[in-house]
């Protein structure tokens, strides 16, 4: 079934490049086991599962996981949605040891973790032998820009070597990856990189209130993902890797 017939009609803008790069795996009709690393509450989760495949999703948060159940259930597809508390790097260990799938999720969790070389060797185990990784991540460059239009110059000047922009607001601190850095950490890994896309490249900077059409918007998206120089300054980075 083509994203156009389905769930997937109308993506927002802001995550239209990642459906796009996922449509070809999952419109192909055969059902994907697959697992969301950190999806808690089901964004991707639930409307991959309205298109028939079973979702297993790891997340340390509670409250997260309840949200995905309620979601599932209004979806009419709970018996296809799984939710598994697991916390930080270790999610994965709280799956059963023979689990495998053939999709796996990581959007925006390699920011966060302890070892994202460790996270991606993980999930490499877990992926069967020609099973896709969708990874999505934060875009150093357009952090910069963001913070810089934010009017936050000093912050943006921290964030160009990678330093916590803004250490005095508490909280941990997130990284920020470059295509190359996201790349080699993929193949780190023993995956194949396909290519990279940005993700959300205007539509964070115009912000919720800009009045844009909407589907003009996500057209507008959907091109300049795979376009330099403005895929460089998006405010996310996506890839789709295989395990050989």
């Amino acid at each position: 079934m083509p994203v156009t017939d389905s769930a997937l009609a109308q993506p927002p803008a802001r995550t239209a490049a990642i459906w796009a790069a996922l449509d070809p795996v999952v419109t192909t009709g055969a059902a994907l086991q697959v697992l969301d690393v950190g999806g808690g509450s089901g964004m991707f989760a639930v409307p991959l599962a309205e298109l028939g495949h079973r979702v297993t999703v790891v997340d340390p948060s509670a409250d997260a996981l309840a949200t995905l159940h309620r979601r599932a259930a209004t979806a009419g597809v709970a018996e296809r949605v799984r939710g598994v508390q697991g916390d930080g790097d270790r999610m994965l260990t709280a799956l059963p040891s023979a689990d495998l799938f053939d999709l796996v999720l990581c959007h925006f969790v390699l920011e966060v973790v302890d070892d994202p070389a460790s996270t991606l060797a993980q999930i490499a185990g877990v992926l069967r032998p020609g099973g896709r990784l969708s990874t999505a991540s934060a875009n150093r460059a357009g952090a910069v820009l963001g913070r810089a239009v934010g009017g936050h110059p000093v912050e943006a000047r921290a964030l160009l070597t990678g330093q916590d922009p803004a250490p005095a607001r508490g909280g941990p601190a997130r990284r920020r990856f470059s295509p190359e850095e996201l790349l080699t950490l993929l193949a780190g890994a023993g995956l194949e990189p396909g290519e990279w896309r940005g993700v959300s490249v205007v539509t964070d900077l115009l912000g919720a209130s800009t009045g844009a059409d909407a589907d003009a918007l996500r057209a507008l998206e959907l091109t300049l993902a795979t376009t330099s120089p403005y895929r460089d300054v998006a405010t996310g980075l996506h890839v789709l890797a295989t395990r050989p």
